[in-house]
């Protein structure tokens, strides 16, 4: 899974006080930052690493290029900052021909596929500071009881309400839904005139939020066998489908959107569960449309939402390793990780960052808050496909058999994992 609006188809005022994030003021935010970086006065000089990133545009290899050059100039090494054309494509030919860059964005849906081939350093198990990461970013990384790499950034999912609609339709800050019942109730009260209540993006990438709040998951824990035949997940994918029968709910493809951030933009939907990508796609496609964000509602196994993030992998081939390490500290100190953040909309991975991210944009404190709770994609090797096929048959969500669905996808897993 990417980050892309597109194809995710590239933080409303939270309770928590961010107390268990991390201090993010005065001296505790300072000696967090201090404790990130090993001391890199033994480390060699003239040294030229190699950085492939899969950039979201020009301004983000801007920030990484201004970053690893000032790391440069302090350590006396330089890095070439590489995006990518074509990510999965390079990262394939580096890897099989035992040349790949030293440090490369790994994406979280692939990495445990390069971890299982060798192709990964499980360096972050004890790299310094590596527990001032969220906890559910770092199981994310983790692969057969190692975690392999720290993460970059991250983005969550969040509900997002056309503000104009909601004060039409009668509704009040008392009104915002903390539950499916709550949810249900003001989608309908929002349905009106051609425009549906809720606009959800097509496939897992989004439904797969609802099936965390029921308890449920597609894979088990250790990824060995599918589990979407579960009651759990069948029962969340049935709460949405009896949503969109009842006229409520409505998937972006059958409004003619591309994601639901599209059907939000052009005034389809009133609400849309999206991350903190859809904050620059509407200031660019859909100005002018007032909009808060809120925390997911709650479902019945409590408070869900989906995470995205990548994290910075150290190749196992490089020659290098120590000093790769030593700029990846760099790379991910706090106030290196607000810099990105200001440069190109990440959230930061670390809790003490995030946590004065959320202070300096309120707006965007539900999707901070997520990373509590947030699960992250699915990171079984191999079930790329498997996945496909199941986004294919979730297309008609009107009318799929959703057990039948489930039970496929579990036997397609079965098949893929060498059951």
């Amino acid at each position: 899974m990417t980050r892309s609006p597109r194809r995710l188809a590239a933080l409303a005022v939270i309770a928590v006080s961010f107390t268990s994030l991390g201090a993010c003021s005065g001296e505790s935010f300072e000696a967090t930052s201090s404790t990130s970086a090993p001391a890199s006065g033994s480390l060699p000089r003239g040294v030229a690493l190699r950085l492939l990133i899969a950039s979201s545009g020009a301004a983000e290899t801007a920030a990484v290029k201004a970053a690893t050059s000032a790391w440069g100039s302090k350590t006396g090494n330089t890095v070439e900052v590489t995006a990518a054309a074509n990510m999965d494509q390079e990262l394939a030919q580096g890897f099989a021909g035992g040349n790949p860059a030293d440090i490369i964005y790994m994406d979280a849906a692939k990495f445990a596929t390069f971890a299982k081939q060798g192709s990964l350093e499980p360096y972050a198990d004890d790299f310094p500071g590596n527990d001032a990461y969220f906890e559910s970013l770092r199981r994310t990384f983790t692969y057969a009881g190692k975690q392999y790499c720290v993460p970059k950034d991250f983005s969550t999912l969040a509900l997002i309400i056309n503000t104009a609609m909601w004060k039409a339709a009668g509704l009040t800050d008392a009104d915002i839904p903390r539950t499916w019942d709550e949810l249900s109730a003001v989608a309908t009260k929002l349905t009106s005139g051609g425009v549906v209540g809720l606009g959800i993006g097509v496939g897992i990438d989004r439904l797969g939020a609802f099936v965390v709040e029921n308890g449920g998951w597609w894979v088990n824990a250790d990824g060995s066998a599918g589990t979407a035949a579960d009651p759990l997940v069948v029962g969340a994918l049935k709460y949405v489908q009896d949503n969109v029968v009842a006229g409520s709910f409505a998937m972006s493809n059958d409004l003619g959107a591309g994601w639901g951030g599209e059907a939000f933009g052009k005034k389809q939907a009133a609400m849309t569960i999206e991350g903190n990508w859809i904050t620059g796609a509407l200031r660019n496609d859909y100005p002018g449309i007032d909009y808060r964000v809120v925390e997911m509602p709650a479902g019945p196994a409590g408070k869900g939402t989906l995470m995205f993030t990548q994290c910075w992998g150290l190749a196992a081939d490089s020659a290098h390793k120590d000093l790769a390490k030593d700029l990846i500290a760099a790379l991910t100190t706090p106030q290196q990780q607000l810099a990105f953040a200001d440069a190109f909309g990440v959230m930061p991975s670390r809790t003490d960052a995030a946590a004065e991210y959320a202070s300096r944009h309120p707006e965007d404190a539900a999707f901070v808050a997520g990373g509590q709770y947030g699960h992250g994609p699915i990171t079984v090797p191999g079930l790329g496909e498997v996945v496909a096929e199941l986004n294919s048959r979730l297309e008609s969500m009107a009318t799929v058999d959703l057990p039948g669905a489930m039970k496929a996808f579990d036997a397609n897993a079965a098949a893929a994992l060498g059951g």
